[in-house]
């Protein structure tokens, strides 16, 4: 059961092979098992995950098609609200925090029948690209344990990749779906922002943040897309109002335009890193596509015109965390002054007070034109550029990092570096496009690589068909580490 992907195993309960109670135990009685090792779930929620398996496989008892994924466990970052279960964004502040209501994500899930079985490990209010910066620990990476997982969604993609969860939900603000599921070999899609509704996400930078899907494989992802995507009327910033449709499919590549950034191969990626990404790019032209060269522009201003709108936004989300309507309260307060003072001091990570103050630095007065605004001009040029890209290609292949994992406490202390580990994906946020993680080959240690497939807004179905043809004609995502009981 535990080698299966999240659509296999439905049709397997759908058979009447395995009832939904069985799965659910067994995947949490794994996660009891493996996860002290990764550290990749914060909560486990057996007792509400039984109760709604015995729904569901009446239904299924019934006759009734709920879904293609009906009856298969699922897995939640913990920044996404779930009723009655504990949802931390690994902080402090929210270490004791259960809302009282479901994110519009968690109600489509389980009207589809999925049976969420716990809470995911990340980095704290998903501001990290390690997950080494979250109050519960760091998660660890299931190809090597002294590695990271990647970040911020790194418990997402390493419970998959560890086998104790077939399919998981996360977030992405500047790649934190595609970087853990590149340093983790697993799939992920980033869907275009207004695709999925953000209502109960807790925010980090709200005009980035987009809730996407980790799979072992591209159809088990873009079936739990095609959940969570369409209509949403608590959701001002949802665009659109139908569910995707990923149906269609094609035999190969004949007549894709794909761009390759080649200014992204000049310098500062690792070397066995760019091997296998172009390795894969000639895959991809063996299955017909045309591949060209081009430069992408404006590279030098990509990171600093992201980090300075996430963390003004970032600034501004957080500072509802007061230790007074919830969260966590200093208890050694004088006076309202030292209880703010206090209850955010203590309760924030250094990485999260770091992007506070940042983001707080560029919105203040005399540092907001000079700032943030040329920002958001920036924002403007990246989006009208990549418009123009979609002119001349049908999708743009690029490195989803510049690296493998990395050990655990190597760049932690050096923000900057941690930073740059970013280049490749965040100017998809800024643009709110489409994007696509897929494993493509591992370098010297045994580690994966990943690929990303980006595409203009909303053309999720077209990534998802041309990465089915990659993975029809690769066997890189079905290679699992050694940890698994595959």
């Amino acid at each position: 059961m535990f080698g299966l992907g999240a659509l296999e195993l439905a049709e397997k309960i759908k058979n009447k092979e395995i009832s939904v109670s069985e799965s659910v135990n067994a995947y949490i009685d794994l996660i009891e098992e493996k996860n002290p090792e990764y550290n990749a779930f914060i909560t486990v929620s057996r007792k509400e995950a039984l109760a709604r398996a015995e729904i569901i496989q009446d239904k299924i008892n019934a006759g009734e098609f709920i879904s293609e994924l009906a009856g298969a466990p699922i897995a939640l970052k913990d920044n996404i609200s779930t009723a009655g279960i504990r949802t931390t964004c690994a902080s402090k502040m929210l270490e004791n925090y259960t809302p009282v209501y479901n994110a519009s994500v968690v109600d489509k899930l389980e009207r589809a029948g999925m049976i969420i079985i716990g809470k995911l490990n990340m980095d704290e209010f998903a501001m990290g690209g390690s997950s080494e910066t979250g109050f519960f620990g760091t998660v660890r990476n299931p190809w090597d344990s002294s590695r990271v997982a990647g970040g911020s969604s790194g418990g997402s993609a390493a419970a998959v990749a560890a086998g104790i969860a077939p399919v998981a939900l996360g977030s992405d603000t500047g790649g934190s779906i595609r970087q853990p599921c590149s340093f983790c070999g697993v799939t992920g899609i980033k869907p275009t922002y207004g695709a999925v509704s953000r209502y109960g996400l807790i925010a980090y930078a709200s005009s980035l943040d987009q809730i996407g899907a980790v799979g072992g494989n591209i159809d088990d992802c873009a079936a739990v897309l095609s959940i969570i995507s369409g209509a949403d009327s608590r959701d001002s910033t949802r665009v659109i109002d139908k569910d995707f449709d990923f149906s269609k499919t094609c035999e190969n590549l004949d007549g894709v335009k794909i761009g390759l950034p080649k200014n992204y191969f000049d310098s500062g990626i690792d070397g066995e890193v760019k091997s296998v990404i172009l390795t894969a790019v000639r895959e991809f032209e063996s299955a017909g596509a045309r591949i060209e060269e081009f430069d992408m522009p404006l590279t030098d201003y990509i990171l600093p015109a992201y980090y300075i709108i996430a963390c003004a936004e970032a600034s501004s989300n957080l500072s509802r965390y007061d230790g007074l309507k919830y969260g966590y309260c200093a208890k050694e307060a004088g006076n309202l002054s030292e209880l703010y003072n206090l209850s955010r001091s203590e309760g924030f990570g250094l990485e999260v007070k770091r992007r506070i103050m940042l983001g707080s630095f560029v919105l203040s007065s005399g540092y907001y034109d000079s700032y943030y605004k040329k920002a958001l001009q920036t924002r403007t040029m990246i989006k009208e550029a990549y418009n123009k890209l979609f002119e001349r290609f049908d999708i743009i292949i690029s490195p989803v990092a510049p690296t493998s994992a990395y050990k655990i406490g190597e760049n932690i202390s050096d923000p900057m570096k941690m930073y740059m580990g970013d280049i490749y994906t965040v100017s998809v946020n800024l643009a709110g496009l489409p994007a696509v993680a897929l494993p493509c080959g591992f370098d010297s240690y045994g580690l994966p690589v990943g690929l990303q497939i980006i595409g203009a807004a909303f053309a999720e179905e077209k990534l998802v068909k041309i990465a089915r043809v990659y993975q029809r004609r690769t066997a890189h995502h079905k290679i699992k580490p050694e940890v698994t009981n595959y």
